[in-house]
């Protein structure tokens, strides 16, 4: 069983780490995984031994909210609104602080002027005490930092809430303490206290996340833009009569009704009307599609021209638009493999962090017997530290990239697919519906003597008209198109898998394969020549014959879609190959593959040859995406390192596949490639920037520079470039929803 749990109180990659710990160590869990940048919890555990509720209660106990989440739920929590007011509050004590504990302080002898009573010369006492005054809402602002941070620090499992308690603790003890001396007599102490360092470093921390709040919820747009789209109410048909209903009471069987610029409630079918329908929020297609009756339309996408009277086939949770925001939802809240370096780094990184402040500490203290200048290092170094930006570096680019796939028309199921479909060397192409468009058409029509064209098209037609066989329908197609008229067919007779016998117009018709010619011994010797070219173009034929004289040839083909042409192209230019995988013949399949641009082709495949073919390919150490539409590519879309299915294909399909293009387009095949490589070089970016900035923020907090008489960095200083890191890594991964 797989839980989604949403987790509050989530400040670092530390918490992550801890809560994943909490989790693991429960009996029947078989995996989890916490996702900072989302609050969210995924576990699969053993529902007979283990439920939700205890996990829950579990992770309460640790000293995080959890609450049972829907896996398709948004997953950006909006924690603008409290950070605010709570930054509002900090920030107006901390820079009025700043005026009385520094204003004296500035360069050139420059002196702010301030009451008589509180000025640090003529009223040390009352100086500090109006510090410590100003300091305590500062605090009460913050106050969730402490128990949070104290908790996990007691608990052995400190996180960044940890550093900036015991950091900002320290400062305002040390100040409680100089006050008392203060108030003693020894007005020496009027210069060495921190209120307003303590008060500066969680306004600056509370100015981070809220920054970090304001940049995560931009990520969550996509999807929250998917959730929007569902109009409020539909109107239905019952009892005879037109009436508005909610949209939550709309259930399969009902007919609703599309007034034009109204939105679609539900998946399903037209019965009534035509009209044209804007897509585009979900395939990204912006050229409105032509609905007739018998077309499908979907929930939330717009009827621009004429009412439309619809049977719901699927409403609410099942909906094309409910899947897709399910899909988005969980892809946000899986982790990439690369992560997993972040995990392993942060859940030692505090505890080393702290130790590091207090040698240093320890070490200036020695060297100089200042204590205001070792807790000014020991400040520095706690602060400068936050592993947020560590902690962030993964989800919030798996969490852009993810959702501007979704905007494009690609949807990636979890992080894992995201990651390995960046390395793709291969991509295996099924032909019958993917590269084609799994529908055959007529392209030629060869003539015996005495025949023209139209009087081919019209005996040809008329006797397949009421055959169903994908051939049959070709023709009629191409007669339809050309205007051409039907007669009505007579004395019909259907021989299965070889053709049609009938009477038209007084004219015996015999319509079919090579076979059926053979058996009914009409020799069509004079056209084999345009026989044997159009098999070597991989076309398909069918004969017709009147009065038992060859009539003519009509030649069709499973047509190659535009997109496949432009998707092999693009692969070629960005160096990766292109192979086909196809159950039919080697003359059409080559033919196919020549049309697409396609130069290696392995036909005459059933499902386990293709493995077979993609196991092949593996093992020569190249990664194979497989791109399929059909139930008989479901083993090979799991077999590949990425399955890939294309949108209209079957669901049997779609469900093995990593990846699944809204739309039959297969330019979105290179499209996902190029997506993933950039999310992964996002990744790999937040991540140096992290790890780099800590390996130079810490030494340099330490005093490291001050040893070769260097500047100094202080607390405040520290805890805006700590900020500045978490807000940078965030920032990077948003240049991703300019992905084109």
């Amino acid at each position: 069983m797989k839980s989604h749990i949403k987790v509050t109180g989530m400040t670092c990659a530390a918490c992550q780490a801890r809560v994943e710990k909490t989790v693991r160590e429960m009996a029947g869990v078989n995996s989890c995984s916490a996702n900072l940048a989302t609050g969210r919890l995924v576990v699969e555990h053993d529902a007979s031994l283990l439920s939700a509720e205890s996990i829950i209660q579990r992770i309460v106990k640790a000293g995080y909210g959890a609450s049972e989440q829907n896996s398709g739920e948004a997953q950006i929590p909006d924690e603008t609104r409290p950070l605010r007011v709570r930054l509002a509050v900090s920030s107006a004590f901390a820079l009025i602080l700043i005026y009385i504990a520094m204003g004296h302080m500035l360069p050139f002898g420059i002196k702010l002027p301030v009451p008589p009573f509180i000025d640090h010369e003529l009223n040390p006492a009352a100086f500090a005490l109006t510090q410590l005054l100003l300091t305590l809402p500062v605090i009460a602002a913050g106050y969730r930092f402490y128990p949070k941070g104290f908790r996990a620090l007691l608990s052995r499992s400190p996180n960044m809430d940890s550093l900036i308690a015991v950091g900002t603790s320290a400062a305002f003890i040390y100040s409680v303490y100089a006050l008392a001396k203060i108030i003693a007599g020894d007005h020496e102490y009027a210069m060495r206290l921190y209120f307003e360092t303590s008060a500066v470093i969680i306004a600056l921390v509370l100015l981070g996340k809220s920054l970090e709040a304001k940049q995560k919820g931009r990520m969550g747009e996509a999807i929250r833009k998917l959730a929007r789209l569902s109009p409020g109410s539909a109107f239905v048909i019952r009892d005879g009569t037109e009436r508005e209903v909610p949209i939550g009471e709309v259930v399969a069987g009902d007919v609703f009704v599309v007034k034009p610029g109204g939105k679609i409630p539900a998946d399903g079918a037209v019965v009534d009307g035509e009209s044209s329908v804007d897509e585009s929020m979900l395939t990204g297609e912006s050229v409105p599609v032509d609905k007739r009756p018998g077309s499908r339309v979907y929930a939330a996408t717009i009827n621009r021209q004429g009412a439309l009277r619809c049977l719901a086939l699927n409403t609410g949770e099942e909906t094309l638009l409910a899947g897709i925001i399910k899909m988005v939802g969980e892809a946000q809240a899986d982790k990439a493999p690369i992560a997993k370096l972040a995990d392993k780094v942060s859940g030692i990184f505090v505890p080393v962090v702290l130790c590091a402040a207090v040698f240093a500490f320890a070490c200036w203290f020695a060297a100089t017997g200042d204590v205001s200048f070792a807790l000014d290092i020991f400040l520095a170094v706690l602060v400068i530290a936050c592993p947020c930006a560590l902690g962030l570096a993964t989800p919030v680019a798996v969490i852009t990239g993810t959702g501007r796939g979704a905007e494009l028309g690609v949807l990636f199921k979890d992080g894992e697919v995201l990651q390995k479909a960046a390395s793709i060397s291969v991509v295996a192409f099924d032909k019958t519906g993917t590269l084609t468009s799994g529908e055959p058409e007529a392209t030629d029509v060869v003539c015996a003597e005495g025949f023209d064209r139209k009087k081919i098209l019209e005996l040809a037609a008329s006797a397949e008209k009421n055959s169903e066989h994908p051939l049959a329908q070709a023709i009629v197609r191409l007669a339809e198109a050309e205007g051409i008229a039907f007669d009505e067919a007579s004395e019909f007779e259907a021989a299965a898998g070889f053709g049609v016998k009938c009477r038209i117009g007084g004219v015996d018709v015999f319509a079919g394969s090579a076979r059926l010619m053979d058996e009914s011994k009409i020799s069509f010797a004079e056209m084999d020549g345009d026989a044997v070219y159009f098999s070597n173009e991989g076309k398909t034929l069918v004969y017709l014959a009147a009065n038992s004289k060859p009539a003519g040839l009509i030649a069709a083909t499973d047509t190659v879609r535009e997109s496949s042409v432009l998707a092999v192209r693009q692969l070629r230019e960005q160096g990766i190959e292109s192979v086909m995988l196809t159950g039919d013949n080697p003359r059409a399949a080559e033919a196919i593959a020549r049309q697409a641009g396609i130069s290696e082709c392995y036909a005459g495949l059933l499902p386990d040859g293709k493995i077979e073919a993609i196991k092949n390919l593996q093992n020569s150490g190249k990664t194979v995406a497989m791109v399929g539409d059909g139930i008989n590519d479901a083993p090979a879309l799991t077999q590949s390192s990425v399955g890939i299915a294309i949108g209209d294909g079957t669901d049997i399909a779609i469900d093995c596949a990593g990846i699944v293009t809204i739309r039959a387009d297969l330019r979105l095949v290179p499209l996902s490639i190029r997506l993933s490589k950039a999310v992964m070089r996002n990744i790999k970016q937040n991540l140096f920037w992290a790890f780099g900035y800590n390996m130079l923020g810490i030494p340099v907090a330490a005093g490291l520079l001050g040893v070769f008489g260097g500047p100094l960095l202080s607390p405040p200083f520290a805890a805006a470039a700590m900020c500045l890191s978490s807000v940078s890594v965030i920032t990077n991964a948003l240049r991703l929803k300019r992905f084109k």
